[in-house]
């Protein structure tokens, strides 16, 4: 049978913690919370309260660098990932309960992911979609290094399950305003520029030590504005036919707001490519 230790990285959000931990109750065996930098709000005694052991890391501002760190303290294979904005809906908990207690899943099965629904910060406004968040997976069966916005590589495949994983933080999850006004968009964006001109072995890694960067964030590196251009125009239509199929209604300031933060992305490595070659050539 299967045992599982629930991960969760964070920065303060007490608060969210407190609320997720009973909603994850009778689905782990083991809890392992990172927090990014020193805590100040007591997230320490709520973690060794539930039996969860703390650790705290130097500030990252983002949660991935922290990943590799996490899951090396796991005392169990199968990783459940949360955010602590986060919390299982009920079949998705009684899946996990009853997951435990099954059989070993094959070798082929890396992970599985999950419903994601989008959250105006009062609703759920979506039911279905989107439907591929990574929320479990077997540690030895995926590569990950630690960048914003990477999620574990399987071996294999992760198996769709149709369950909800709520994700429901005091702002919207979603939206042109979430990707342009939000301070923590704006470091992703810039760490996650700076670190497209190194290598990704570079990073805190898991089970990863290629000096190949992924198809998705290798275009980038190579042909930024052309990539900008592309996600745009492509990346919009097919969040907008996605939306139609899975909820028949179409959100176009959803469909517009993850092109629009990738192309802002191609920028800004367009403009560090374009300063490090004035740099060489002067």
């Amino acid at each position: 049978m299967p045992q599982l230790s629930l991960v969760i990285c964070l920065h303060g959000e007490r608060a969210y913690l407190e609320r997720l931990l009973p909603h994850a109750a009778g689905c782990h065996d083991d809890l392992v919370v990172v927090h990014d930098g020193p805590d100040t709000t007591g997230v320490r005694e709520v973690v060794e309260a539930a039996g969860g052991r703390f650790f705290e890391r130097p500030r990252a501002f983002e949660q991935e660098p922290h990943w590799p760190f996490a899951w090396a303290q796991a005392r169990h294979d199968w990783i459940l990932r949360l955010d602590a904005d986060e919390f299982p809906g009920g079949e998705l908990k009684r899946w996990l309960q009853q997951f435990r207690q099954m059989p070993e899943p094959p070798p082929e099965i890396s992970g599985y992911t999950c419903i994601w629904p989008l959250w105006n910060g009062t609703r759920a406004v979506t039911r279905t979609w989107p439907n591929d968040r990574p929320f479990l997976f077997h540690k030895q069966r995926v590569r990950f290094f630690g960048m914003a916005e990477q999620t574990p590589i399987p071996d294999r495949r992760f198996e769709p399950l149709k369950l909800v994983l709520h994700h429901e933080p005091r702002r919207k999850s979603y939206g042109i305003h979430n990707i342009l006004l939000r301070q923590q968009m704006h470091r992703w964006r810039a760490a996650i520029s700076r670190k497209l001109l190194g290598s990704p072995a570079a990073l805190p890694g898991w089970r990863w030590e290629s000096e190949t960067w992924p198809a998705g964030w290798e275009q980038i590196r190579r042909r930024p504005l052309w990539t900008a251009c592309k996600r745009l125009t492509k990346g919009t239509l097919t969040g907008l036919r996605d939306q139609w199929r899975a909820e028949r209604q179409f959100m176009p300031s959803v469909a517009f707001s993850g092109p629009v933060h990738h192309a802002l992305i191609c920028y800004q490595v367009w403009r560090l490519k374009q300063r490090a070659h004035r740099k060489k050539t002067s």
